[in-house]
């Protein structure tokens, strides 16, 4: 039997945006306005596994312990441009049959809005989950009539997106928005136990001869 035990059991979406005079000092800000900046992200790409279980936000993050290696799917972007439209998102497809793997998409643009954005990246998750379930479609669709149809077949029970957007504010200060999908490997009731304190055990030097 396959090892399961890097197959994520839960899922959760977040977003933030943050500005600072540096870049990676907004990005930082980003993180924490995302609540992920206390653990070691590693980006991954873009499948949602069988039977993991979406989860909110506020119920995911204390699954997770701080300074934990936590994989996401992770779209970011940033500008220092006054008066720019900057977006982040990931979208999300979920097959009807949970025991198949859903889409998980990174988008990132300039000049769009937060709707537009997010549609787009549920567009492309969709259409790769579509793909692979061998459902037909015109890639020229919009995806008001791509949504009906993958929902109509059947073989969709979800599509959905995180999104964040920001119009950079101050001219010379980088603005950083992200989108993230946070992959929890352990179920909750099996959160991994906290460090135990190391004690220490005081030796007296010994007396000189």
């Amino acid at each position: 039997m396959a090892d399961s035990t890097h197959v994520p059991k839960k899922i959760f979406f977040t977003k933030g945006v943050g500005t600072h005079k540096d870049k990676l000092t907004s990005f930082e800000l980003a993180l924490r306005d995302a609540g992920i900046a206390k653990f070691n992200l590693v980006t991954v790409s873009s499948i949602l596994p069988p039977f993991c279980e979406i989860v909110p936000k506020n119920k995911g993050l204390p699954m997770l312990n701080d300074g934990e290696i936590v994989f996401v799917v992770l779209s970011r972007n940033e500008s220092n441009e006054h008066n720019r439209l900057i977006s982040a998102s990931v979208g999300a497809a979920v097959p009807a049959d949970r025991s198949q793997y859903g889409y998980l998409s990174e988008y990132h643009s300039f000049g769009e809005t937060e709707d537009n954005a997010g549609d787009y990246a549920e567009d492309l998750a969709a259409s790769m989950l579509a793909s692979t379930l061998g459902i037909e479609f015109d890639l020229n669709q919009s995806w008001d009539e791509k949504e009906t149809l993958f929902k109509m077949s059947g073989k969709f029970v979800k599509t959905t997106n995180i999104t964040q957007s920001v119009v950079v504010d101050k001219q010379g200060e980088w603005t950083s928005v992200l989108a993230a999908a946070v992959l929890i490997l352990h179920d909750g009731t099996e959160k991994p136990k906290e460090a135990e304190k190391a004690q220490t055990t005081l030796v007296a030097p010994e007396a000189k001869k």
